[in-house]
């Protein structure tokens, strides 16, 4: 890696030549191929974007000129080339460097690039702010967005905003035929046939500056002049363009994944003045050819053999199956069982599991792609004509739909179950994926129902309250695996709003109190400070909402202490819920609420944040042996 090695910044860089650039593609595509198959991240899209980054840095004057990424997924090239290239060994592991862009890590990542469809609106924002500060008038910024993402509506309400203002900005549209699974929808298939005349650009330009110098072409008249010209070329190419339609500048399409082409193009466009857009063609996992033939598995594909592509499995035991995948199969029996039932997700069906309803029946399940706040409006309507959806998004995704959520479904009381995937602490992604904060937003929804199961029998019993169930319901569970091998048990209704014990200590002075998996963490420590001669109670409270009202008056009455653990925020969460009930029933109970504390929390193993955030196992222990020593000093 001859070249790579001497890159430590964009400056350098740019002192290679341009024919020694698609070199330079070849090595960092061998460096990550070298990386993450042992330190696992975001594969195939970062593969295919190596051109297209390289090309971008080597035109533009980063980090003076700003590149605003939309996701993340895309952009390992661009921390190699802006100086993280020998801490990337520690990307997506505690306090190592993000899997994404963050400017608190970096002032080359200008934008936080988390969840899809910011990037225009927030290059949109600097191109004007640039455009009216005085010194800054020559900067240039550059949004870079997936054919996926452009679909969502922030990336259309940016294209709508962007031509009413002035500035110079350039969206480079990274199309590569994908999201994470397939791409959906019309516009998809709009970017595929979409195509434009470099002839035509040309005489465009000249064609303008004509106009200016004979003084037509003024500011009030440029629009009018750029909707005819847009009809003239609709009309001779037979063909309408969605983006000159917005009155923002189209070139393209060009491939992509030919650096020496893009730096050229980069060049001719680079000083045009108003909202442009460039249309690139990539291809996922570019360079790598398990990957380009199957591009959803090797988007994020876990450790793999570098040589032969073969993904590293971790060991040969059974393993329980995936959340994820508990739900994707039970929803398929509910659907067997009521043909009223339907699968609604946002371009995740992989990753939620709907894929397994859409196999078994694809006329009742619907992807309607990176589109969550349509996702909750849509399945309202499902539910408004008699159907039973179930949505099926990440707990940190639907932070997008909240006022779907609120005024589409919960007002009208729609019988919506919300699947709420990667609930709590998710893990290497960090701080854009946790999922902490559903608990929290959903609590205050007057009439919406909240629970989250400890174990596979309770999701599958959960979900099967939903077909008789009136009014929308929220059902939360972590990443990764289950508890049990044998989880497909008989599903029969659960009580609404009703915990259970599940550990009961002889003369318990201590009561811990859990929603979700945290359960089994609350009972092993039951267990182990049983041995110390410590007895607790354990509950898993199953409902945040509604509560289970009973078990706290006993316990009031009972005046035990009480810990509460949540895998999610403790500000407004399951134990601030919990105080409150005690509160109103004027307890005097001692309370301890274990969770994520009031701070954003990056990325690291479950197990290393959840530490971290103390209400592990051993944050348990603790809170536990902290009430025995204050009882002592009594």
């Amino acid at each position: 890696m001859s070249l790579l090695t001497t890159i430590n910044s964009p400056a350098d860089l740019r002192q290679l030549s341009v024919d020694q650039l698609p070199q330079l593609c070849s090595e960092i595509r061998e460096f990550l191929i070298e990386n993450l198959s042992k330190n696992p991240g975001h594969f195939a899209s970062s593969m295919g974007a190596v051109d297209l980054i390289v090309a971008l840095h080597y035109v533009y004057n980063t980090p003076e000129d700003h590149l605003v990424w939309d996701v993340g997924h895309q952009a390992y090239a661009h921390k190699i080339l802006t100086g993280r290239r020998e801490a990337f060994a520690t990307q997506r592991t505690l306090n190592g460097i993000s899997g994404f862009p963050n400017p608190l890590e970096s002032e080359a990542d200008t934008f936080m690039a988390g969840h899809a469809g910011n990037s225009i609106s927030a290059a949109l924002g600097m191109a004007i702010a640039d455009h009216s500060t005085p010194g800054h008038e020559n900067r240039k910024t550059v949004a870079v967005i997936g054919d996926a993402s452009i679909s969502g509506g922030l990336a259309f309400e940016g294209l709508n905003n962007a031509s009413n203002h002035p500035n110079n900005l350039l969206i480079v549209l990274n199309d590569n035929d994908m999201s994470i699974d397939n791409n959906v929808g019309a516009l998809h298939h709009y970017l595929s046939n979409l195509t434009t005349s470099a002839g035509y650009n040309r005489w465009r330009n000249k064609m303008a500056g004509y106009l200016r110098k004979k003084g037509i072409l003024t500011e009030p008249r440029k629009r009018a002049i750029i909707r005819f010209g847009n009809s003239v070329k609709s009309l001779v190419s037979k063909k309408q363009n969605i983006f000159e339609g917005l009155n923002i500048r189209y070139f393209g399409p060009i491939d992509g994944n030919d650096v020496v082409r893009l730096v050229k193009v980069f060049r001719e466009i680079k000083d045009m003045e108003g909202p442009r857009l460039l249309h690139v063609y990539t291809t996922k996992g570019r360079g790598y050819a398990p990957a380009e033939a199957d591009p959803t598995t090797w988007h994020a594909p876990g450790k793999f053999d570098p040589k032969t592509g073969e993904r590293l499995k971790k060991d040969n035991e059974p393993q329980p199956p995936l959340w994820q995948d508990i739900f994707g199969e039970t929803l398929v029996e509910l659907a067997r069982m009521d043909e009223a039932v339907v699968g609604v997700t946002a371009a995740m069906p992989t990753g939620t599991s709907m894929c397994h309803l859409m196999k078994a029946m694809p006329e009742r399940s619907f992807d309607v792609g990176i589109s969550e706040g349509h996702a909750v409006t849509f399945a309202g309507g499902l539910a408004a004509g008699g159907k039973k959806p179930f949505v099926a998004i990440y707990s940190s995704f639907l932070q997008r739909a909240y006022d779907n959520i609120v005024h589409d479904v919960a007002i009208q009381g729609l019988p919506v179950t919300f699947c709420i995937d990667r609930a709590g602490i998710v893990g290497e992604d960090g701080v854009t994926h946790h999922g902490l904060f559903d608990l929290a937003y959903l609590h205050c929804i007057p009439g919406l129902q909240i629970a989250s199961p400890a174990d596979s029998e309770t999701l599958r019993n959960l979900m099967y309250n939903s077909l008789n169930n009136s009014v929308p319901l929220a059902i939360r569970y972590p990443r990764g695996k289950s508890d049990m091998l044998e989880w497909k048990t008989p599903l029969k209704k659960i009580p609404v709003g009703k915990g259970r014990q599940t550990h009961k200590g002889k003369d318990a002075k201590i009561a811990v109190l859990t929603i979700g998996p945290a359960l089994k963490d609350a009972e092993r420590a039951a267990a182990m400070m049983r041995e110390e001669g410590v007895e607790i109670d354990v509950y898993d409270m199953i409902w945040m909402k509604p509560l289970d009202k009973e078990i706290i008056a006993k316990l009031v009455k009972e005046e035990k202490d009480i810990i509460t653990v949540e895998d999610g925020v403790v500000t407004g969460g399951f134990g601030s819920a919990v105080a409150d009930a005690i509160r109103e029933m004027n307890g005097k109970n001692r309370i301890k609420i274990l969770g994520v504390p009031d701070k954003w929390i990056s990325q690291g193993t479950v197990g290393e944040l959840k530490n971290l955030c103390g209400y592990d196992l051993e944050g348990i222990l603790r809170a536990v042996k902290d009430f025995k020593h204050k009882e002592a000093e009594k």
